[in-house]
């Protein structure tokens, strides 16, 4: 199924985003997690896609194997910056013959180290999102990611969502948010789509805190803020992971509680790390009958 063909008629959605595992007990860990959310019923699960393609692999084979597991719909990432055109085409070829209809197009992450690395064919998002259409036309659903503070590496948020709408106009059907955890920063930046006349659904990316030190380095990379009183909090207890989780579930629940109120986003997009009990813990804390 299209992802955005199900946004369109106007349902609110959740998913569930996952990573390829390094070796066999990560892959037990998916599996196992995969079974566990399931039950949600998911509209789609998205399979990222390492730094410059380290994990191009390691990504089809997970696509694979979850779509023949359990039948469910994938959307998988894909990043340009290291491909050359024909690498793109043939990993898109791959996913055609898989019956995958969605892909998130996305520039992707210079890698760490930069030996050895030479920039491919697209230097941004758009540039794959253009190659995608000129070469399979419309079939695929084309994600694209966004950011409620900003891409790091724009001069403004303004300037961030010039380039969104550059994305949109591409053939970007629906954009997924980079973490937030303060909603006002989330219906700033819904204003400015607005202001834009940007009219695309928006999925909320939700990431629980479970573990202090690793989301904050996560936050700090990606240029997430985590508000000054949840970091405290956290910071006080962050050598007991009970503690942590529990506050970080809960934090979680609201945030997501308040959108729903203020029907703020077209559905939650869940970072699980590959793991299943705190989104579990979210999900059931919400009132079902927004869900599919």
């Amino acid at each position: 199924m299209k992802i955005c063909e199900y946004l369109k008629k106007g349902k609110f959605s959740i998913s569930f985003e996952f990573f390829p595992p390094k070796d066999e007990k990560g892959k037990t860990q998916l599996i196992k997690t995969v079974e566990e959310l399931r039950k949600y019923n998911p509209l789609f699960v998205s399979i990222t896609y390492g730094a410059g393609g380290s994990t191009r692999d390691r990504t089809i084979s997970t696509v694979k194997e979850i779509k023949e597991k359990f039948n469910l719909n994938i959307m998988p990432h894909l990043t340009c910056i290291a491909h050359t055109k024909e690498e793109i085409k043939e990993i898109l070829k791959i996913y055609e013959s898989l019956g995958i209809e969605n892909i998130l197009a996305l520039r992707g992450d210079i890698p760490r180290d930069k030996e050895g690395f030479k920039k491919g064919f697209c230097n941004y998002a758009v540039d794959l999102i253009k190659l995608i259409k000129r070469e399979f036309g419309n079939k695929f659903c084309i994600g694209v990611a966004c950011y409620p503070e900003g891409h790091q590496e724009a001069k403004t948020l303004e300037e961030d969502i010039l380039h969104l709408k550059e994305k949109i106009l591409a053939g970007g059907e629906f954009a997924i948010t980079q973490m937030f955890f303060n909603n006002e920063d989330l219906y700033r930046f819904k204003e400015l789509l607005e202001k834009h006349n940007i009219h695309i659904p928006i999925l909320a990316g939700i990431m629980p805190i479970t573990n202090f030190k690793q989301i904050k380095k996560f936050a700090d990379l990606c240029g997430a803020t985590i508000p000054l009183n949840l970091a405290k909090k956290l910071a006080e207890v962050q050598d007991k992971p009970e503690e942590v989780f529990k506050i970080g579930v809960e934090y979680a629940t609201k945030q997501c509680l308040e959108l729903l109120e203020n029907k703020a986003v077209e559905g939650f997009h869940f970072y699980t790390l590959n793991k299943s009990k705190a989104v579990k813990e979210i999900l059931d804390n919400l009132p079902l009958s927004h869900f599919r």
